[in-house]
């Protein structure tokens, strides 16, 4: 550009009629040819001196092209000028084409002449195709077209830009962008032109929103590229723009990223609550302002919906952008019903999605509020759209998604969206449900094969926790027990059946009521453990045998920690098949871990178990445990025992708060497997809650056995229980004197209970009978059940003892 009024350009070398670059000549109005270029000369190959003079079509055209170009002559004479290709003949013969623009020029003191401009037919046809192209651009290109001057002021637009902008093409020429496009998109569109117009880079398929100024509702994105426009010389000229609607291009692939991020996002536990709440997520804010996620009443709880999708709905997900909708809206949790006719009852009994475009005003607030509508700012909600969650053709409840922020109304494309979101929840909550329901099974089945409240032991104090794994692994088949025996002891088991899920719990159920059985034996740790092993093993023979009709229904092993402590001798005896040693903390606060002898796990068959003894001081604290609690993949298993040691030394801790604290020292938030742990305080009935006689074999021994019984029990102050402690000792001692040999044992214990022992050398077990009227005997142990609360019978290495419990009169103290 130049400063002055005048403004110069460099001529294109791509035009053909250039001055620099065609072919001039100029003939009379007789076609005689007065003048003579030296590009013509070039072209032709005829000097100056050869035609000047001559008719043009004598030098110039062969005898058989005479008749076109005398054709051609005419025509421009009659339109005072033409444009086309002829054939010349060239210097040396050969026929050459030539793009002529013939145009006359008037003299005032002669005939009219005839101005000639041409070039290779070649140049002139590309020429031409070139703007032709140029021409289809601005006028009939699908693909809009801008270009701007250096200021960025629009020079000249095509139809499809201005089709964009709702104008004619002649309209924009003058204008910037942001008179037609919101004054945000205009910044952003002139800032990327300023930047090519800068650096000369040009900007390809770049997408960006371009909301126009007459409709700022309506969100619109474009495809820009753009380019630097110089001329010849390299004088920046401008920028030109290409612009193409991409709005719904734009649309899909947001949808598209979307459903991909929501198949990530949603489903990502098996639990129906989190699912709910993945979906709400997901819909907010990219679909929706507000999403809420409300499911059938039995579908939260994991239960099997009905096929008539009826009956109220929870709350199961809230998801918001809207200020203060909170308070409008029902909370997470709520029971809802809606009435018949209302919009969400229509979605679940129709099955089917509902679009309200278009729902501003009370209408819309009542169809996302329901009768709590009224009770905040009303969040203008224009548009909504409700959305059935159907899986394996039953309804579980419905999502409703509201738009009160963005201008935009829902669109039809949105539903299907939207129903594709509910489509992937409503599978992912149904198989979470499904889960929920076996989970809950098998964790019911577990929790009803546990013990239930603690007893009441003479021999300890008790505390215990268990903490199934986490949803996903299941339940698994981790056990414990304390069971109550005979003469004031106890049994502490703890065990684990290898597997998760309901038969991992059936099969603890089932070894669980054999460690009863066993236990009520009065038998030795390890032959219960040999016992169970046998139980075991039968067990996966027969399930072996039936697996082809329950193949998942395998049992392959398990293991076993069985304790008996002796609240009167303190002793301890242990056996464990394949199972931890146990924790054993003395008054002192000193932690080991007893070298208990490593019995094979449940089930192998055939192999020993071995016991081990061991003498604990009053107040000693016995910790059984699975392996759950120190096989943790975070920590190996020596730095467990040292958590749980340095968790145990607390000796002065109450037992359920120790137990607890042990629990979260070492377990994660959700554990892989299942965890036991059972603590056990040792207490001990000293001399003055335990008498001991040793009696006679002698006819006079029943009788010396009341005397003794009658004065123990009075310096007791249990006088009340004389008399049919009597009745008991002197039928027992009787018993023994009858059918054994050597010295009986008379032992009483004042614990919770009054507990009565007579001990022989003979292996014969006495058994209930009912006496008919003509036997002399046999009422005497139907008598000592009368009489009694339980009685029993157990073996020892040398003889048998027979015991029986009663239960003190009120009032009486129990020993701590």
């Amino acid at each position: 550009m130049a400063d002055g009024p005048m403004t110069l350009f460099s001529e294109s070398p791509e035009d053909p009629f250039s001055a620099a670059h065609a072919a001039l000549a100029v003939v009379d109005h007789r076609g005689v040819v007065t003048g003579w270029g030296a590009r013509t000369e070039d072209l032709l190959g005829h000097r100056a001196e050869d035609v000047l003079g001559k008719p043009a079509a004598d030098v110039l055209v062969a005898h058989r092209d005479q008749e076109d170009v005398a054709a051609a002559a005419a025509d421009c004479v009659r339109g005072h000028g033409w444009f086309g290709v002829v054939p010349l003949l060239h210097r040396d013969g050969r026929r050459v084409h030539v793009g002529i623009r013939a145009r006359r020029v008037i003299r005032t003191d002669a005939s009219p002449e005839w101005f000639l401009v041409g070039a290779a037919a070649e140049a002139v046809v590309q020429w031409e195709t070139d703007r032709s192209v140029l021409d289809g651009l601005f006028r009939r290109s699908p693909i809009g077209m801008a270009v701007h001057a250096p200021d960025l002021s629009v020079l000249r637009v095509n139809r499809a830009v201005a089709r964009i902008a709702g104008i004619r093409p002649d309209q924009a020429v003058g204008h910037r962008t942001g008179d037609f496009v919101v004054a945000a998109d205009a910044e952003t569109v002139e800032g990327r032109l300023r930047q090519v117009l800068e650096t000369g880079r040009p900007m390809i398929f770049t997408e960006q929103p371009c909301r126009l100024r007459s409709d700022p509702v309506r969100g619109r994105y474009v495809s820009v590229s753009a380019f630097r426009l110089s001329d010849s010389a390299g004088h920046v000229l401008g920028v030109t723009q290409l612009v193409e609607d991409v709005t719904e291009r734009h649309r899909a692939r947001l949808r598209l990223a979307l459903l991909n991020e929501a198949g990530t996002r949603i489903g990502t536990t098996l639990d129906v609550a989190t699912t709910a709440r993945e979906l709400a997520d997901v819909l907010v804010p990219e679909l929706a302002d507000c999403a809420s996620v409300d499911l059938l009443e039995p579908v939260s709880r994991g239960e099997e919906p009905s096929q008539g999708a009826a009956g109220p709905v929870r709350r199961s997900a809230l998801s918001c952008v809207v200020p203060g909708a909170e308070e409008l809206l029902h909370p997470v949790g709520r029971r809802i019903e809606f009435p018949p006719g209302s919009p969400q009852a229509r979605c679940l009994t129709e099955k089917r999605p509902l679009l309200v475009p278009h729902g501003a005003g009370p209408t819309g607030v009542a169809a996302v509020a329901q009768e709590r509508a009224g009770r905040a700012p009303d969040p203008a909600v224009h548009s909504l759209m409700l959305v059935p969650l159907v899986a394996r053709g039953l309804v579980l409840g419905l999502a409703v998604l509201w738009r009160a922020e963005r201008p935009e109304a829902f669109e039809a494309d949105d539903l299907t969206l939207a129903g594709e979101f509910a489509a992937r929840a409503a599978v992912c909550i149904d198989n979470a449900r499904r889960y929920t329901r076996q989970h809950q099974a098998a964790l019911s089945l577990q929790w009803r094969l546990l013990p239930g409240e603690m007893p009441d032991l003479p021999a300890a104090e008790v505390a215990r926790q268990y903490i199934p794994a986490g949803a996903a692994e299941g339940v698994g088949g981790d056990w414990f027990d304390i069971i109550p025996l005979s003469g004031a002891r106890a049994a502490f088991v703890v065990g684990d059946v290898i597997g998760h899920g309901i038969d991992a719990a059936a099969t603890m159920g089932r070894l669980r009521t054999a460690v009863h059985t066993l236990a009520e034996l009065d038998l030795e740790p390890e032959e219960v453990l040999s016992h169970l092993d046998d139980l075991v093993h039968r067990l996966a023979a027969e399930q072996e045998a039936a697996s082809h009709d329950f193949p998942n229904d395998q049992v392959t092993g398990a293991s076993c920690l069985y304790a008996v402590y002796d609240p009167v001798s303190r002793r301890c005896s242990l056996a464990r098949a394949g199972h931890p040693p146990p924790a054993l903390v003395t008054p002192d606060g000193q932690v080991t871990f007893p070298d208990l002898p490593a019995g094979p796990p449940l089930g192998l068959g055939g192999l020993p178990f071995e016991a081990a003894e061991l003498e604990l001081p009053e107040g000693s604290l016995l910790a059984l445990f699975t392996n759950g609690l120190i096989q943790q993949a975070v920590i190996d298993i020596d730095a467990a025992l040292a958590r749980l040691a340095d968790q145990l030394h607390s000796v002065d801790r109450p037992l359920p708060e120790l137990a607890k604290a042990v629990v979260e020292a070492l377990l994660p938030a959700r554990p892989l497997d299942d965890v036991a742990l059972l603590l056990a305080r040792t207490r001990v009935l000293g001399p003055e809650h335990v008498a001991t006689w040793t009696l006679p074999s002698d006819p006079r021994a029943a009788s010396s056995a009341r005397g003794l019984v009658a004065d123990q029990l009075a310096a007791w102050h249990l006088d009340e229980l004389a008399f049919a402690t009597e009745l008991v000792v002197s039928e027992l001692v009787t018993n023994a004197y009858r059918y054994a040999d050597g010295p009986v044992t008379l032992r009483l214990i004042r614990g919770p209970r009054l507990i009565c022992e007579v001990s022989d050398t003979s292996n014969t077990s006495p058994h209930l009978r009912r006496a008919r009227s003509t036997d002399e005997g046999g009422r005497g142990l139907f008598l000592v059940a009368q009489l009694t609360e339980r009685w029993g019978t157990r073996y020892e290495r040398e003889g048998k003892t027979v015991w029986t419990e009663q239960p003190l009169p009120a009032g009486a103290d129990t020993p701590q």
